[in-house]
């Protein structure tokens, strides 16, 4: 398609933009640190003239991290990072208070540790592990922040008197805003003078002035990493007269404040950064550069996504950060969009890079969808005006590729390359949607319509030019409000339909002697089947070839989408009001008449990212299921052991309302995998199935692969060769995450030759 060839004449290199995470190492850098390897190898502690050098090098090195800071007075300790900033801190400064408490023979229960509620985790874990190692036991309290991320000024002035630490940020990791530091400190020092105060200063090097020795903070912890030296170099401020206590005890280095053998060329690398700092004709850009440059990458996410919102306010923060998400789309779609154009960006903070919300977000009270859906896009100050066009130019055609897929719509999306045909699986966390489309008469039922799916359902309708036969749930939900009516309205499906959305109009056919409406699809029957149970109005719809004389329905099915009724790994709940486990007994006798072993099951959950399931695949890992399908266990009997495994989920406030019990155990399979090198090995005998979604795929479309396979459209590819579980396929992604446990799927299902590539595209 065209957007491909677009992106491939400008994809000389990929565009790094999280730089909060960690930055390249400037070259200048880099070969003062080979230099210091090759030539100035010295211990500094060595008296000869060699080691002599290497100290030299080293009090250089410190004396212009003094200019840089502004610390005239006090002392400049190097560290191996952030890390062991916050550690050497936190521990002086509780040593020092417990002393303090012991000698007034008071106790630290009455104390707080007080620390920035969108503070890095380093910190209040820290907070918490020195607290209760050094038997202090003051309460680590967090101080709010308001909706732009600034302290509660109010609550420290509050709560400072009975402080024996606080700690702040001077900028956030995540959102970029920065704290007023002079008002932060009159408000401290006010309500407490006394207090210990450390001020993380990670994110501030390089883009915010500092005069360290003019404050009273009295430790501000550094890290290389963050602008432009190596890893495992960093540095802590430590002002005059603030109590220390040494984290690393030893040979005495450091004047006898930090042990350890010096890293000098990791110090002679930031010696580089901190001349850059100091020069006027650095390499790093103005103030008012950096400025330009975050408008204009605002000016274009706006531009290319127009549901965008900011997750923080840009006069409080400095211009290297930009935190948005987008409406529709949660953060980990939007990462695998920005790495297919080769962007690299982060979800948050890179540091809790498998949490789904933003602890920071959470505590300016933002939305939780913004939570859910934050990415941060940042920056270093040695970034150049052309690297900012190209990621612009990059991120344009990112959204080009969504409207192609018919996942944001425009004029020029409604002339769709790829028509939709068959089944997509949509999902918001453990929730799921389905919708199933023919190609040839552009009709489509969607079935469990979530709300926060409710404008990408529309989009693709739209989109695709689909006429919508109908909106059905399974059951009324619990845990959501369905999207039904709301699509209803916007669909303008007119049709009358009972409350779940089964049509008013619909036909009939009888099996096993017993008589079920079906509404018909293109070439395609789909067949409601009352199974009451987990909620007295659940139904199964079977989505079926029709049905001839002499045909059965279990040879015809291709997909029951059954609900809440049978979950991978469980059952549905059945201690709801409207549940009842006598009438789920039935239910599960009733559905395993109906179905063939390996019919595909689509369930309205999948918690454990299993995407569908079949009755033998149940029946195996089930025992309850299989007891009943069996009727090696009574109504009453299962009655009990029902209530037995429901007996948890007694929701409790302000929690997820869990539909089913999951699994205790874990449910992931040992697939083979394979790497780069046994994947070229063995691309003559396999079939490489690449499993990214469209949008991904095409903005980097690979010509080894087979095939383009979706995880949406996994269930339905599993439908199509459930004859064919013999074929050596291999799955890929960008990381090999996804791939891996959509392996795992495969396997369990009786794909046998399922295989993933370790590392995905992201290792090749």
């Amino acid at each position: 398609m065209n957007i491909q060839n677009n992106f491939n004449n400008n994809e000389l290199s990929q565009i790094y933009l999280d730089s909060n995470a960690t930055t390249p190492v400037l070259p200048e850098a880099a070969t003062a640190a080979m230099s210091a390897m090759e030539h100035v190898f010295g211990n500094p502690s060595s008296s000869h003239i060699t080691g002599l050098q290497a100290k030299d090098l080293m009090e250089q090195t410190r004396d212009k991290a003094k200019q840089v800071l502004g610390a005239t007075h006090g002392n400049v300790i190097f560290t191996s990072g952030a890390t062991e900033g916050i550690q050497t801190a936190i521990l002086s400064a509780l040593v020092s208070a417990r002393t303090r408490l012991k000698n007034h023979q008071e106790n630290g229960q009455d104390y707080h540790l007080l620390y920035g509620a969108t503070e890095h985790k380093a910190v209040p874990e820290s907070l918490k592990h020195w607290n209760n190692l050094l038997g202090i036991n003051a309460k680590v309290t967090a101080i709010p922040v308001d909706h732009k991320g600034e302290l509660d000024h109010d609550f420290i002035a509050s709560h400072a008197n009975k402080a024996l630490m606080i700690c702040t940020m001077a900028v956030n990791n995540e959102t970029g805003v920065f704290q007023d530091l002079s008002a932060l400190e009159k408000t401290i020092r006010q309500a407490n003078p006394d207090v210990y105060w450390m001020v993380d200063c990670v994110q501030a090097l390089g883009k915010m002035a500092l005069n360290l020795a003019k404050t009273t903070i009295d430790y501000a912890p550094f890290s290389g990493h963050k602008l432009y030296a190596p890893k495992g170099i960093g540095f802590i401020y430590i002002r005059q007269n603030a109590p220390f206590t040494p984290f690393i005890a030893g040979g005495g280095q450091e004047s006898g404040l930090r042990s350890g053998t010096e890293n000098l060329p990791g110090m002679a690398a930031i010696n580089v950064i901190f001349d850059q700092l100091l020069k006027t004709d650095s390499c790093f850009a103005s103030q008012a550069k950096l400025l330009q440059y975050r408008q204009q990458l605002a000016e274009t996410l706006t531009q290319a996504f127009p549901q965008i919102v900011f997750n923080h306010h840009f006069d409080n923060s400095v211009p290297t950060t930009l935190n948005f998400a987008i409406k529709g789309f949660s953060s980990k779609e939007m990462m695998d969009l920005f790495d297919a154009a080769n962007i690299r960006v982060s979800s948050g903070s890179a540091c809790s890079s498998k949490v789904t919300r933003s602890f920071v977000l959470d505590a300016m009270g933002l939305p939780a969808w913004q939570s859910e859906s934050a990415i941060r896009l940042s920056f270093g100050p040695a970034i150049t005006q052309a690297e900012i066009e190209q990621a612009c130019e990059r991120i344009m055609f990112a959204s080009q590729a969504l409207t192609h897929s018919c996942m944001v719509l425009d004029n020029d999306a409604l002339n769709a390359k790829t028509p939709l045909n068959g089944l997509v699986q949509l999902r918001v966390g453990g929730s799921c949607t389905w919708i199933y489309a023919n190609a040839a008469t552009k009709q489509v039922i969607i079935i469990d319509p979530l709300p926060q799916l409710a404008e990408r359902i529309n989009t693709l309708v739209q989109c695709q030019q689909l006429t919508v036969v109908a909106i059905i749930d399974t059951h009324g939900h619990a845990d959501h409000v369905s999207a039904r009516s709301l699509l209803t309205e916007v669909i303008n499906l007119t049709s009358a339909e009972d409350h779940l959305g089964w049509p008013a109009t619909t036909k009939s056919c009888i099996i096993n002697q017993k008589s079920y409406q079906y509404i018909e699809i293109a070439d395609k029957w789909l067949i409601k089947v009352p199974t009451p149970g987990h909620t007295q109005d659940s139904i199964s719809l079977l989505l079926c070839h029709p049905l001839k004389e002499n045909d059965t329905l279990a040879n015809n099915t291709l997909f029951a989408f059954c609900g809440d009724t049978i979950l991978m790994g469980t059952l549905g709940r059945t201690n709801f009001d409207s549940s009842s486990a006598v009438d789920m007994y039935s239910s599960l006798q009733l559905l395993s008449s109906l179905l063939a072993p390996q019919t595909l099951i689509c369930p309205s959950h999948d918690y454990q990212n299993e995407f569908a399931t079949h009755l033998e695949a149940e029946c195996q890992r089930n025992k309850l299921l299989s007891n009943v399908i069996t009727g090696a266990l009574s109504v009453s009997e299962f009655e009990v052991a029902k209530t037995k495994l429901d007996s948890h989920l007694n929701d409790q406030q302000g929690q997820e309302i869990l539909c089913g019990a999951t699994p205790s155990c874990s449910t992931g399979l040992a697939v083979r995998e394979l790497n780069s090198s046994m994947l070229t090995a063995s691309l003559n005998d396999i079939k490489l199935i690449d499993i990214r979604e469209p949008h991904e795929y095409a903005l980097q479309h690979s010509t080894k692969a087979s095939e383009n396979v979706p995880l949406t459209r996994l269930v339905d590819f599993m439908q199509q060769h459930l004859q064919d579980k013999t074929t050596q396929w291999v799955l890929v992604c960008r990381s090999g995450s996804r791939s891996l446990v959509a392996a795992q799927a495969m396997q369990r299902l009786g794909f046998n030759n399922i295989s993933h590539l370790k590392g995905g595209y992201a290792l090749i």
